[in-house]
């Protein structure tokens, strides 16, 4: 079996772009910090670059931004290569199924989070205002 679940905070703007068959596809990394310190007493964080596909990474592309904290769960994809020297080397990748936005609406309000996600109460709409009325206390049943 191999799934994944991680917490993390995006380090950059997710990237929407499109397959030349016209399938969507999100690309985005997190920060996940370790639960541990290193011998020099510093927290470890680890990076990992997330794919997702199709709808789901429409939503993450119109809703997540850099520093929102998210919750990925998925697969690892390992990804053999030969960098610009010859060197053979192995990337780390996840292949989102579902993915969680964990920052509250509104937190990061300079990213459009808020913006994009919530209602807003410019232009004069109110939320209806509820009319008192008289209980004489008496029990209707």
């Amino acid at each position: 079996m191999n799934k994944v679940f991680l917490i993390g905070n995006l380090t950059r703007d997710p990237e929407l772009t499109e397959t030349s068959g016209g399938i969507s596809i999100c690309r985005f990394s997190i920060a996940v910090n370790r639960n541990y310190s290193g011998s020099d007493g510093e927290k470890k964080t680890d990076f990992f670059n997330v794919t997702a596909w199709r709808g789901l990474g429409e939503t993450v592309a119109r809703f997540a931004r850099k520093g929102n904290k998210v919750a990925v769960s998925g697969s690892i994809e390992l990804r053999n290569y030969e960098d610009s020297q010859g060197i053979k080397r192995t990337g780390v990748d996840i292949v989102a199924q579902d993915v969680e936005f964990l920052t509250p609406r509104g937190s990061n309000s300079d990213s459009g989070y808020e913006s994009d996600t919530a209602p807003s109460n410019a232009g004069g709409k109110h939320k209806p205002a509820l009319q008192s009325f008289d209980d004489d206390g008496d029990i209707p049943f």
